[in-house]
């Protein structure tokens, strides 16, 4: 369990934070919707949350 949390599930879940993180960066150099900005932007913290749960729960994983 703790290996496919720490190894697969982790950086999949960062990888989706960063992604977001890009696009929003893209749409506001490009001066884009300020909607899709924020849309951007609350889905990023949402990943960054399930992220954080993923790394908690590797961690409490790795301890048992």
């Amino acid at each position: 369990m703790t290996s496919l949390l720490s190894t697969i599930i982790l950086p999949i879940a960062v990888g989706a934070v960063a992604l977001v993180l890009l696009l929003g960066l893209i749409n506001m150099m490009k001066g884009g919707s300020p909607d899709t900005s924020q849309k951007l932007m609350r889905l990023r913290v949402l990943l960054q949350f399930v992220a954080i749960v993923i790394a908690m729960l590797a961690v409490w994983a790795m301890g048992r």
